[in-house]
């Protein structure tokens, strides 16, 4: 899933600023993953999925990072 637009965050509190960078974090993390693996796959179908995998993430995260602003 693909957090495509950015989200009104107006109204949060401190904790959930925390987690929502959390999670932005984790799908930059998962970015390098996916990444990595398309890098290491012989496969096109399968380096394809993980490109796409690593794509999506990198656009989730910096939705909320831009939401955040």
């Amino acid at each position: 899933m693909v957090l495509k637009n950015t989200v009104n965050l107006g109204n949060i509190n401190q904790m959930e600023l925390s987690h929502l960078k959390e999670i932005a974090s984790l799908h930059q993390n998962m970015a390098a993953k996916y990444d990595f693996y398309a890098n290491q796959c012989q496969d096109p179908q399968i380096k394809q999925l993980f490109k796409q995998s690593a794509q999506d993430a990198k656009t989730t995260a910096m939705n909320l990072i831009n939401s955040l602003k």
